[in-house]
């Protein structure tokens, strides 16, 4: 298994990864989710590969004062491995050469298997809310 950054060759494939893990929603076009993140911190946005599959990614950033987490992923194939702990390390040991403080992410509350995922790796739920505000309507792609 290995751990590489995202290559534009992988965007097929982790597209159709994100709709296996029931990332993707509606409001989301995940071709420009990937295009988006390509033009800042590309090196953040990594890809789990085993022979010739993609079977796991994750997407982070840093502004400076906190790191955040998208679209983590693994296979349902590959899942039970730790590969999603492999990943989440990865990002974490990348940040913390950056200097991040703190790392967030958001997770559906009705999650309950990633909510306790992300318990077992030592996060904590946060006492906040959070807000957002869509600046630019994605229109769904026909990707995937």
């Amino acid at each position: 298994m290995e751990i590489r950054p995202y290559a534009n060759a992988d965007q097929d494939a982790v597209i159709a990864l994100w709709h296996a893990c029931e990332l993707v929603r509606p409001w989301n076009d995940p071709a420009r989710d990937i295009a988006r993140k390509l033009t800042e911190q590309p090196e953040l946005f990594l890809v789990a590969i085993e022979g010739d599959a993609r079977v796991g990614s994750i997407m982070a950033g840093f502004e400076g004062h906190r790191g955040w987490v998208n679209y983590l992923a693994v296979a349902p194939s590959h899942r039970g491995r730790g590969l999603g702990r492999r990943l989440m390390a990865e990002v974490e040991t990348r940040l913390a050469e950056r200097g991040c403080p703190k790392l967030n992410l958001q997770v559906r509350a009705s999650n309950a298997a990633v909510i306790a995922f992300y318990r077992q790796l030592g996060y904590v739920q946060d006492d906040v809310l959070s807000f957002g505000r869509r600046l630019i309507e994605d229109a769904p792609s026909q990707v995937g």
